[in-house]
């Protein structure tokens, strides 16, 4: 596919600028012409976490002259393993200005914006419109489905990764010249469906085999080189390291880019679009949840009652309520783990966070188990409130 260059050529390199970036202009395909382009433009990057961090450090390497930064997170330290543009002295620190001081060190002449807020409709418009080029590092569909439109209706490309356990995506999402993210994903995935990395985990190298897969793209875009990654999807399997390309069409029914589109501006609440709980767990949650104190109470006053776990084998060796019993999400879901409930005594369901159980919970009550109830917050309330010794994960 032949795209011209994203950005126009910028002044011309200094003396230092040419000791710097000699290895690029070298290159026959980017050459003086390519490193001007990647000077004068302006990226954001969506998340400054596993994704964000290598992409960043790599495009400041590169000489990109404008890096936009949005990110409303702190650093912990269970980021640390993943996140490498932030260090043990961050812990605690704004991961925007963590990121921009790292950046600092790696080059000086990036000029760094940094948007220290929550992406939202309200105000993805006017930031988006300051950048030639997004970078999408968003480990949630409400964001990926807020960055996708947004750069539909502001005709501006943007390339997607996407990480969990070991497998990897991306691809470069650009309506203008190929399909756009609901092309490939028209529907969010069923609440509770896709585990996040925080509840399945993540290989912390797999974010720099991806994130510098989108710094690449993003580069190819800039100087107008290479073939970028517009209607082909990589997928990158880390325990078989194998790559593989699927083509991705442009959906002409979509409602975004088709060919009689009928969404012209942004969805009012993408949260509400991309579902958090499912209709029946928001239904079963409402007079059936009760907090860690709650919970600590019926614990110590010896109340007759059976407490699930239903997280994974794994999560259960990391850390654990007292007294709780292990039977993972999956046996509710395929229902074996229903006829060895007891019918005599409350069931309490729990997970890390409070959104597995309540789906749980749904189940459970579907079943008629009347007085089954969840614990809002999970183990990580009961780490934080009840029980500091714990960690959190």
């Amino acid at each position: 596919m032949n795209i011209p260059p994203l950005v126009e050529k910028g002044p011309a390199l200094t003396v230092d600028e040419v000791r710097r970036y000699s290895r690029h202009l070298i290159i026959p395909d980017v050459a003086m012409a390519g490193q001007q382009r990647l000077m004068n433009a302006k990226v954001l990057c969506v998340g400054a976490g596993g994704l964000g961090s290598p992409a960043l450090m790599y495009l400041a390497a590169a000489g990109v002259g404008t890096l936009g930064i949005v990110e409303f997170d702190t650093v912990d330290e269970s980021n640390l393993q993943r996140q490498i543009i932030h260090g043990q002295s961050d812990i605690g620190k704004s991961k925007a200005i963590s990121a921009k001081e790292k950046i600092a060190e790696i080059n000086p002449n990036v000029k760094v914006i940094v948007h220290e807020l929550r992406l939202d409709t309200d105000n993805v418009m006017e930031i988006f419109s300051q950048y030639d080029l997004i970078v999408d590092g968003t480990d949630n569909f409400a964001t990926r489905y807020l960055v996708n439109d947004a750069c539909v209706l502001l005709k501006k490309p943007y390339v997607w990764g996407s990480i969990y356990r070991f497998d990897g995506q991306a691809s470069v999402f650009w309506a203008e010249y190929g399909p756009c993210y609901r092309c490939l994903y028209p529907e969010p995935p069923p609440p509770g469906m896709v585990p996040s990395c925080a509840e399945g985990g993540v290989l912390g190298v797999l974010c720099a085999s991806i994130g510098s897969i989108q710094t690449t793209e993003a580069i190819k875009l800039i100087a107008g080189i290479g073939e970028p990654l517009i209607g082909q999807l990589m997928i990158y399997d880390a325990l078989e390291m194998s790559y593989r390309k699927i083509k991705v069409r442009k959906d002409p029914k979509c409602p975004l880019c088709g060919d009689k589109p009928t969404q012209t501006e942004l969805l009012p609440d993408y949260e509400a679009f991309c579902g958090v709980l499912s209709d029946a767990a928001e239904v079963a949650v409402k007079d059936s949840t009760i907090s860690v104190t709650e919970l600590k109470s019926k614990i110590d006053n010896k109340e007759n009652f059976l407490l699930i776990d239903v997280r994974e084998p794994s999560e259960f060796e990391i850390v654990k309520i007292p007294g709780a019993v292990l039977i993972p999400k999956q046996g509710f879901l395929d229902g074996s783990a229903l006829a060895g409930l007891p019918q005599d005594k409350p069931i309490i369901l729990h997970c890390k966070s409070g959104v597995r159980s309540a789906e749980c919970l749904a189940i459970l009550k579907s079943a008629g188990f009347a007085d089954a109830t969840h614990v809002s917050g999970g183990v990580v309330a009961w780490a934080k409130q009840i029980d500091h010794s714990l960690p959190v994960y």
